[in-house]
């Protein structure tokens, strides 16, 4: 499959995708766990590790010496602390974290920018992008997969012109990752409860009712017997999604659905790191203060071999 029609296909399965009969689709977007890890620091800093560095990332740290973790990280500390003041905050650690869990994202749009930035400025405007990801699409009135490629197009526009803030329709590397991942950004997020609700809303009232709900996420086929979680869904539509109970949701209630305010735990391991690693407790951190705790923010052959024994004497 080559990139284009890679791309056709994520815009597709947005709008289009049609679950399983027994399968839930899940529209819900929630921030993911820092850690697999259980967050134990009497145990091992593992979970801090991933949290800080991403669990990809930590590993690479587990072969190093503990001089090679310490510089290693003081370079990183220099990146963390965005004002450049000498000090690291809770909010650039918070930051930091939140980078750092999202690295495939980053990954993803880095192996795709080359595709679309065709004339290598190092940005990309919205005619490269529709003519990379449409192109000859658009020249067929009647294709024949059923698809109206004009209409995503728009659709796709709207979004790019939403990521990009200046309004010039050219999109910085950061512009166009939230055009391509516009969960990720707060002031993206109303064209995310827009694209749900199009794609729910099938008579197009503005609101998406009780069967229009259910319909999204569970085909009948012809079944009469519903699965269980698709009563317990009609019961959270009831209860919970339909705040006002006018039997539908409006913008709101569906942002509140897709969009719920989870606990933060990017600033909850932020003000852990902070509280552990401030020694003369001002509330910020130097240099010195986060080297000097190195092996709860990274591994290294020490931690790793330290670790190893400890699991060695439990068994």
């Amino acid at each position: 499959m080559d990139l284009r029609q890679f791309l056709m296909c994520l815009s597709l399965c947005t709008a289009f995708a049609l679950s399983k009969p027994t399968e839930k689709k899940d529209r819900v977007h929630h921030e993911p766990q820092l850690s697999d890890k259980i967050h134990n620091d009497a145990q091992s800093f593992d979970y801090d590790h991933d949290a800080f560095l991403g669990a990809e990332e930590a590993k690479t740290f587990d072969q190093l010496t503990p001089e090679e973790s310490k510089e290693r990280l003081g370079m990183i500390v220099d990146k963390i602390d965005a004002d450049k003041d000498g000090f690291v905050t809770e909010g650039e650690l918070k930051s930091w974290i939140k980078h750092a869990q999202k690295k495939y994202i980053y990954d993803n749009v880095e192996n795709q920018w080359q595709e679309f930035d065709m004339n290598q400025d190092g940005l990309i405007s919205w005619d490269e992008y529709r003519n990379v990801t449409y192109g000859t699409y658009l020249d067929d009135p009647d294709p024949d997969d059923g698809f109206n490629y004009k209409q995503m197009m728009v659709r796709d526009e709207r979004r790019f012109k939403m990521a990009d803030k200046d309004g010039d329709l050219i999109a910085t590397k950061e512009e166009f990752t939230a055009f391509l991942h516009p969960e990720e950004y707060d002031y993206m997020k109303d064209i995310v409860v827009q694209e749900t609700m199009e794609d729910i809303d099938k008579n197009a009232d503005g609101f998406i009712d009780l069967e229009e709900y259910i319909g999204d996420m569970y085909s009948h086929d012809g079944n009469t017997d519903e699965p269980e979680w698709v009563k317990t869904e009609r019961e959270q539509f009831v209860e919970f999604r339909d705040k006002n109970r006018d039997g539908k949701m409006d913008k709101e209630e569906t942002k509140d659905w897709i969009l719920p305010s989870d606990y933060d735990h990017a600033e909850a391991e932020a003000r852990h790191l902070v509280y552990e690693s401030d020694q003369n407790k001002d509330g910020k951190l130097t240099k010195e203060e986060i080297v000097d705790k190195y092996d709860l923010f990274v591994g290294s052959q020490a931690t790793d071999f330290g670790e190893a024994l400890v699991r060695h004497d439990e068994f």
